[in-house]
């Protein structure tokens, strides 16, 4: 028996994969489910960006590449950030890894350990502590609330503050909540950490994703001092569609980005040389796609909205970015469903799942107790018939 580590025991699946494994496995009993778990646009990715994959393929490009990208590839992403934030960086600033997660997890593991803290306002995206607890640091959770928009203030910033503390992560637009910080929300925010040596963590993902009068910010752009202590996480998965070719990136000091780049040449040697070529594509191809995916987006945001606080009991803070609905169901713990009692977030997801086919991933694994998510990533019939059930199965409790 080969016993397994106590670093695989102490990790905890990723709740939002988890919840679409359920899914899967109903669809392929034959099940309609209506599956709103994944935050994965329905979108194919760009004709533009696959041809260039294509081509890149055809004429050899199949080979190792640097560790940290092609000189195309970074080229491309200091060219992007420079016209998108006005942020200036050299490609020596910049890695490439295989998605965003990987990004943060080498970013983590360049410059956290045992015995530091990284402060995570909550709710937070599933995988954060878990990125923070595998390099032996400690992630300190600092709670918000609806009422505040879920937004962490200065104040509390402050107070989470130790001699310990090294790191912030923060993520605007926001997953699961779909909170956007405003600049000088953000400004304030990180002044608290001028006087520190508290570097910042900035996952930007879903950057080109805001709707209204609601502007994405680049931390690394609010003071001229924080600039070397940022690293910036991005990626194509998102925006362009490209969940599937994992392409993500950070940009950060070059100290940073070398360290990074020392790590991720002795866990994957490089990123898939097609998909880079991809990602050079959709930054400087074509941007049409992306304006006409979030144009798709808000439409869908509205109909969720619309169709969310016509239920009864239902609490809803309205996203202002990514495509999540992060909503209160506290008025229905307690309650009983089909036999089943609903206590708590998981509860109330897995019967919601079992029973009606709906599937939502529970606050819980956001840091967030009473609340679930909703991805709203999905055709507008989707949306219509998925959360038609939800009503019809909320009105049956007992």
């Amino acid at each position: 028996m080969i016993r397994t580590s106590k670093l695989a025991a102490s990790v905890k699946p990723s709740a939002t994969i988890a919840a679409g494994t359920k899914a899967r496995q109903l669809k392929a009993a034959g099940i309609k489910v209506f599956d709103f778990s994944l935050g994965e646009p329905d979108f194919n990715t760009p004709q533009h960006i696959c041809d260039a994959a294509e081509k890149a393929a055809e004429s050899g490009q199949t080979h190792y590449t640097p560790t940290a990208g092609t000189a195309e590839v970074k080229a491309a992403i200091c060219k992007w950030y420079k016209a998108f934030h006005g942020l200036d960086c050299t490609p020596e600033q910049v890695i490439v890894s295989n998605g965003a997660k990987h990004s943060i997890h080498n970013a983590l593991a360049a410059t956290v350990g045992p015995g530091d803290e990284v402060i995570i306002p909550t709710p937070y995206w599933v995988s954060y502590s878990d990125l923070v607890s595998m390099t032996g640091a400690t992630p300190v959770l600092v709670n918000t609330t609806a009422e505040s928009g879920f937004k962490m203030s200065p104040a509390q910033l402050k107070a989470a503050l130790t001699p310990n503390s090294r790191l912030l992560m923060l993520n605007s637009p926001n997953n699961p909540t779909g909170t956007v910080y405003t600049r000088a929300e953000l400004e304030a925010l990180v002044d608290a950490l001028e006087k520190t040596e508290v570097a910042v963590l900035s996952d930007e993902i879903y950057e080109q994703l805001t709707y209204g009068d609601l502007t994405p910010t680049c931390v690394a752009t609010l003071r001229p001092w924080l600039k070397d202590r940022t690293i910036t996480i991005s990626g194509a998965s998102k925006s362009y569609a490209m969940t599937g070719w994992r392409m993500g990136w950070a940009v950060a000091p070059a100290a940073v980005v070398k360290a990074m780049d020392t790590i991720q040449s002795q866990e994957t040697s490089c990123p898939s040389s097609v998909s880079q070529a991809a990602l050079v594509a959709a930054l400087t191809g074509p941007q049409e796609c992306v304006a006409e995916m979030r144009k798709e987006f808000a439409a869908r945001r509205e109909l969720t909205l619309s169709l969310l606080n016509a239920i009864p009991g239902v609490k809803l803070p309205a996203p202002g970015g990514a495509f999540y609905a992060f909503f209160d169901v506290t008025a229905y713990f307690g309650r009983t469903f089909g036999g089943t009692k609903v206590t708590d977030s998981l509860s109330f997801c897995n019967a919601l799942l079992e029973q009606a086919h709906v599937n939502l991933v529970p606050g819980v694994a956001f840091g967030a107790e009473g609340f679930v998510r909703m991805s709203f990533a999905t055709n507008r019939a989707t949306i219509e018939a998925g959360l038609a059930k939800l009503k019809e199965w909320l009105a049956s409790a007992n």
